[in-house]
């Protein structure tokens, strides 16, 4: 494994225990009430997960000079509301009206475990959480960001999309624009975020917005490769269910191989966002997410 990758491969994971110690202290208690529900909030958010929103929001801070040291800083709460809103659309993308899965992080999915009502409630909870944490971070900016990301112009409108596409041919271009709203927005987002509670100037801004955009379409491609031929071990979820379900995938309308090669090629635009001699931890964050398999 290259040094770059490895070291992505540490950075993940060290900040991913800062992040589930921010998790677990900004969740509200399972014994509180209505305890069925916060149990069904903990058990969805705490369940693992590669924390890759929240960690894409702490490299582009500490980048742009921001310092995540400390209590209660406002990228802290930032951090865990984009991680509590991924976990929100999960929630709510799992239930039967929506892709019908019962596995999730290599455990039950929330409806499965705890019924489909409470998954519904739990995934709203979770957005309101999301929302009042990321107004802690004391920037209008921030919020107008998250909810422009899962608004009907991004998560919410990809996801609409995708279902529209359900059993239909699609072409490159109409992929592309599902998978930008679907998961590329809240990568983008995070990115931004990160910038922008740094007090990045709109240049930098603008730059990483770039880098955002291109990792979010990558990671979507590598997604849609891995339900084709990955571990479902590693994966945590079941394989193959892209394709009984008749969904719009990326190498379903140009090829695997194809698909393969744009993906790389999107990293490697990425990662020319930067110098070429600068050496970054977003650089290798791309590059992580270019060999994933999980």
């Amino acid at each position: 494994m290259p040094a770059d990758v490895v070291e992505a491969k540490a950075y993940l994971d060290s900040s991913k225990v800062l992040v589930d110690r921010w998790l677990e202290s900004y969740l509200p208690a399972d014994h509180l009430e209505p305890r069925s529900l916060h149990q069904a909030i903990r058990y969805s958010v705490m369940a693992g997960g590669k924390r890759l929103r929240p960690i894409l929001a702490l490299a582009t801070h500490e980048y742009c000079g921001g310092d995540i040291e400390g209590i209660d800083r406002p990228i802290h709460f930032a951090a865990s509301a984009l991680e509590m809103v991924h976990t929100y659309s999960l929630i709510h993308d799992d239930l039967p009206c929506m892709d019908d899965d019962d596995l999730r992080r290599g455990m039950p999915t929330c409806h499965i475990k705890f019924g489909e009502a409470v998954a519904v409630l739990a995934g709203d909870a979770l957005h309101d959480i999301a929302f009042g944490l990321m107004a802690r971070a004391g920037s209008t900016r921030a919020v107008e960001e998250l909810a422009v990301a899962i608004g009907t112009e991004g998560m919410l409108g990809g996801q609409m999309a995708d279902i529209e596409a359900e059993g239909h041919e699609v072409s490159r271009d109409e992929i592309i624009e599902i998978h930008r709203r679907k998961t590329g927005a809240l990568i983008r987002c995070s990115v931004r975020v990160g910038a922008i509670l740094a007090g990045a100037d709109q240049p930098m801004i603008e730059r990483l917005t770039e880098y955002g955009e291109k990792i979010g379409l990558a990671f979507q491609i590598i997604d849609d490769i891995l339900d084709i031929e990955g571990d479902q071990k590693l994966l945590g979820k079941k394989v193959g269910s892209d394709s009984k379900k008749e969904k719009a995938t990326y190498p379903g309308v140009v090829g695997i191989e194809q698909a393969r090669q744009d993906a790389a090629l999107l990293i490697n635009e990425a990662v020319a966002v930067f110098d070429k001699y600068e050496e970054n931890r977003l650089k290798h964050l791309a590059k992580y997410i270019a060999q994933r398999k999980h």
